[in-house]
């Protein structure tokens, strides 16, 4: 199910998010743009940068590794969509996929990679000119410190992390939740270190089992696993709610 991303920024005009393509080898680079830009708008910017067709692209809002929606709507506001810095828009050309019958056999085009290296219209070339992407030497070198720095910090929380301690857990867009901390490592298929919690209360997405595997038990809906970053330990009692004392 399609997930709009609608967080707090700092920032209420541009967001900056990472730009992917799916036909080419250029890596994902960081780009801004205006919030109040339609889809359709945002797709003409990115046919510059990517080489596909507006017409027939299709725009994908990534966190990490994880889709989150598709931008469908072209009339809609970016804002609509997005309003956080720091996700991914990978472009996809659906260009391929109209036009020919399935059950033809077509002769697949293919360039060598000299033959592609000389063309001067192509978006690696486009990129070189521009600097733009990998070919940015000091974008590139500030991307990979800014990663660098980012996994010293999950490393650096996630030791602070200690089974059976309790917590607090902020998620950008969820609210504020209490509970103990009951795992704390790798989770089968996924990259980096998870916190498993147990809140206090039915605020979590599963039992403590991801992908039928169990890394701790607790009742439905009351675990979750977050990253060290959205973790925060310390002397968080259970909150209570008294009910009778409401108006």
């Amino acid at each position: 199910m399609s997930e709009v991303i609608q967080l707090d920024n700092s920032d209420c005009s541009y967001i900056t998010a990472n730009v992917s393509n799916s036909h080419n080898d250029v890596v994902a680079f960081e780009m801004k743009f205006a919030k109040d830009i339609t889809v359709a708008q945002l797709k003409s910017k990115l046919e510059i940068l990517t080489g596909g067709c507006a017409g027939t692209m299709k725009v994908e809002l990534y966190k990490g590794d994880n889709l989150m929606t598709s931008l469908t709507n072209n009339d809609a506001k970016l804002g609509f969509y997005i309003n956080c810095d720091g996700l991914r828009l990978h472009v996809v050309d659906t260009f391929t996929s109209f036009g020919y019958n399935e059950n033809e056999t077509v002769e697949k085009f293919e360039l060598t990679q000299d033959q592609y290296e000389q063309r001067t219209n192509s978006v690696r070339n486009f990129l070189k000119q521009n600097r733009l992407g990998k070919y940015n030497e000091e974008e590139m070198r500030q991307m990979e410190e800014k990663r660098r720095e980012q996994a010293e910090e999950v490393q650096k929380r996630a030791a602070l992390c200690i089974v059976e301690s309790r917590c607090q857990v902020t998620v950008p867009g969820n609210p504020t939740r209490r509970g103990t901390i009951k795992y704390n490592g790798e989770l089968d298929g996924k990259t980096g270190i998870f916190i498993g919690v147990q809140y206090d209360e039915p605020l979590g997405k599963n039992n403590g089992s991801v992908g039928g595997k169990a890394y701790f038990v607790c009742p439905p809906n009351y675990g979750g696993f977050v990253s060290p970053l959205s973790v925060e330990v310390g002397d968080f009692p259970p909150e209570e709610f008294n009910l009778d004392d409401e108006l």
